[in-house]
């Protein structure tokens, strides 16, 4: 992949996006597990966590965070993560290259909260001339779909 400017990619339709946050889910219940197994490991007598006690906020936040690392960091390796190479997205600046990762980390807070939204945020693109949403809005990002090599 290239961090040149690829003006002939289209900005991503809504469906798009779904098939690549379900896709990529897989590898985030992964990484859960592999959390929720840490956790566990360290905790007296490994027992689970009461709900809502601190000991399972922090291990959301910790699979939160988890999450973040693996969006952010394939983003800014190759523009995409795993779920999004089948369909030929990629998050990119709007000049064209790959982002920053401070645009991604926004980026990726702002889709929790499109998420959390009941889904608000990601249906934005549905109205957005561009089909932005609020985490494109919000970290100058721009997710494409590349053309067929």
């Amino acid at each position: 992949m290239t961090d040149t400017p690829l003006p002939t990619a289209l900005p991503a339709h809504l469906g798009w996006r779904l098939l690549a946050l379900v896709y990529d889910a897989m590898p985030n219940i992964a990484l859960w597990f592999a959390v929720s197994g840490v956790a566990l490991a360290v905790v007296p007598g490994h027992a689970p966590f009461a709900p809502w006690s601190p000991g399972q906020l922090a291990l959301w936040l910790m699979c939160w965070g988890t999450s973040g690392l693996y969006a952010v960091m394939s983003w800014k390796g190759i523009g995409q993560t795993l779920g999004m190479r089948p369909w030929r997205l990629k998050v990119l600046g709007k000049d064209g290259r790959i982002a920053g990762a401070r645009a991604l980390w926004i980026r990726y807070a702002v889709a929790t909260v499109s998420l959390a939204a009941a889904g608000l945020g990601f249906a934005w693109s549905l109205v957005d001339r561009e089909r932005r949403t609020w985490h494109d809005l919000a970290s100058g990002t721009v997710l494409v779909r590349m053309p067929p090599r």
